[in-house]
């Protein structure tokens, strides 16, 4: 085993990690004249017609890892868990739903916070700029002014969505049917013939699977590759270990070359930490840097990951007739509580149209011959996500078992998630008025599969105003550290209702911007 030093390479800026939040800081400073060094844990995604096969969702992959798995000591769906990792993140494989957050969002809502002392010291306006500047790169198709509880903005959406599939008709009915407003998801797809690009062909195989002709404008597609020929270089399937600092200065980062079995190590005058929001205190607390923030007893603390759910409709014959996309549809009637809601008060979440499950996934998750026999009948279902935000709480953290270590050096990440009362009661609800949705689309019974992943992980490295309460300050800097940044999901205090990727990508714009402008 080797120790190498890349000395001869001089960088503005190293990042760790190249999802949402590590590309998006990039893209800042790239554009600001700056050099930086990305290091990512998994590799390329190579895309072509096998990503249409029946083992390409995410979790089938070698793209959900057992080099470092997780041990979920509490709220798993099993004792151990792999992690996403490929350049560009979970975007890779994601659906592409890219939602604003609301403006009260950003507010504190004590139903939500109870004792937790979470707070944004930024609200909706700090971001609105940067949410349009993240539509535009991602190109995102959408209906502005549909959705009830749509935040300002100023301009449209770049692009206007897909006409609706005739399942999406039956849903929209449905609601308008109940009196609700359904309106067409934001997503992250090309469907415009520009010839720069390949357009969207309608497939059903896009959420949890790359896209096999590049249509998805997922960050290895959009954007890392605009910026490698403007001064960022990606070092992939590289695992960083630890940060060593000395007194309030990060100096190093110690990593793992995977491919060649090589330590290696990297010296700059910043760094900016976006492994994820299990990745990110995992390193934190392996480099014992929480020792030196006044709020380092949080760091792994208040992890949140929405209470999510999938209700499946089971229809009495084909529910996807035309074998096309249907994620198409969202209702957020519910999304700040409804007057017909008894409990919990105030703020629910969100509902979601969800393509028909990938029969792969139904063989891979039920036991044989279970699996292998359900798996045709994936054809008679569809559904609705129904997410709904979850409560930030002390005891839900990660932490490290210092006397088990992985092959790369890094102490084993345990998780421990309860879910409170409140969470409870609020899915409870969403599930309730779903079905009523389903119901009215011609569903006859009714499947829920309650996830127990941590897909939408957010609030381990929070930001705040107070030092005691939060390990970052409002621009994500890390307290007791002057030039260590975290612009993952981590950073956030609460999880609202909605999807996470497209927040935390403005708000590393915004954090990129701050740091090219004060170096």
């Amino acid at each position: 085993m080797t120790t190498v030093g890349l000395e001869k390479n001089k960088y503005d800026a190293v990042i760790i990690g190249s999802g949402f939040g590590g590309a998006m800081t990039a893209y800042e400073l790239i554009n600001a004249g700056m050099k930086v060094l990305m290091i990512e844990r998994g590799g390329w995604v190579e895309r072509g017609p096998h990503n249409w096969a029946e083992n390409a969702s995410i979790d089938l992959t070698p793209f959900y890892s057992w080099d470092s798995p997780y041990r979920a000591l509490a709220g798993g769906n099993k004792q151990y868990m792999g992690a996403y990792s490929c350049v560009g993140g979970p975007s890779v494989f994601y659906g592409g739903v890219s939602f604003r957050f609301r403006e009260s969002d950003f507010q504190n809502s004590p139903e939500i916070v109870t004792d937790s002392g979470a707070e944004w010291p930024i609200g909706y306006r700090d971001l609105e700029p940067f949410y349009s500047k993240m539509e535009k790169l991602l190109n995102v198709a959408g209906e502005a002014a549909a959705d009830p509880t749509e935040p300002f903005r100023n301009g449209g959406y770049p692009q206007k969505p897909a006409d609706l599939s005739l399942v999406s008709q039956k849903f929209k009915e449905a609601g308008k049917r109940l009196g609700l407003k359904p309106f067409q998801l934001p997503l992250a797809i090309n469907y415009s013939q520009n010839g720069k690009q390949e357009h969207c062909i309608l497939c059903t195989t896009c959420d949890t699977f790359a896209c096999a002709v590049e249509a998805k404008n997922d960050l290895a597609t959009v954007i890392l590759p605009n910026l490698m020929g403007k001064g960022l270089d990606i070092l992939p399937n590289t695992v960083a270990t630890r940060l060593e600092a000395e007194k309030n200065q990060v100096k190093t980062v110690h990593c793992y070359d995977k491919k060649n079995a090589q330590e290696l190590k990297f010296h700059s005058p910043l760094f900016i930490l976006s492994a994820g929001s299990m990745g990110s205190p995992h390193v934190l607390l392996a480099s014992e840097l929480e020792k030196q923030n006044p709020g380092g007893k949080n760091i792994g603390r208040y992890l949140m990951r929405h209470v999510n759910a999938i209700v499946f409709g089971i229809f009495p014959g084909k529910a996807d007739k035309e074998d096309t996309f249907h994620k198409q549809l969202a209702f957020h009637d519910f999304y700040f509580g409804h007057p017909s809601v008894k409990y919990p008060k105030g703020k629910l979440g969100s509902i979601q149209q969800l393509q028909s499950p990938p029969a792969g996934l139904v063989k891979s998750e039920l036991p044989n011959p279970l699996g292998k026999w359900l798996s045709p009948g994936v054809k008679l279902l569809t559904g609705l996500l129904v997410i709904a935000e979850d409560q930030p709480q002390f005891g839900n953290h990660v932490g490290i078992n210092p006397e088990k270590r992985d092959k790369f050096g890094l102490p084993e990440l345990t998780i421990v998630h309860h879910y409170s009362q409140r969470d409870y009661a609020a899915i409870k609800v969403l599930k309730k008025k779903a079905k009523q949705i389903l119901r009215g689309a011609g569903a006859w019974l009714f499947y829920v599969h309650n996830i127990r992943t941590f897909s939408h992980a957010v609030g381990t490295v929070r930001i705040g105003r107070n030092p005691e309460t939060s390990a970052l300050d409002e621009n994500c800097q890390f307290r007791g550290i002057d030039n260590l940044y975290v612009v993952d999901g981590s950073f956030m205090p609460t999880s609202a209702g909605l999807n996470p990727s497209l927040t935390i990508g403005a708000n590393a714009l915004r954090v990129g911007k701050y740091i090219a402008s004060n170096n």
